[in-house]
């Protein structure tokens, strides 16, 4: 499994890369990444995400 500072590493490239790879942005990325990393929980840091309801699936009510 990952550690947090290696998704946080991974997810600040990537924020890189998709604003055309600035120069001097990066603390930015950096705090950015830590923010969005937070904001997903502690579920998506274990790796499990929670199911989701509903999508996909056929109802049998109605």
């Amino acid at each position: 499994m990952d550690s947090r500072e290696e998704r946080i590493k991974r997810r600040a490239y990537e924020i890189w890369e998709r604003e055309g790879r600035p120069t001097g942005r990066e603390q930015e990325h950096w705090d950015q990444a830590v923010q969005e990393i937070e904001a997903e929980g502690p579920e998506a840091e274990r790796g499990t995400a929670a199911p989701v309801v509903g999508v996909g699936s056929k109802s049998t009510s109605g």
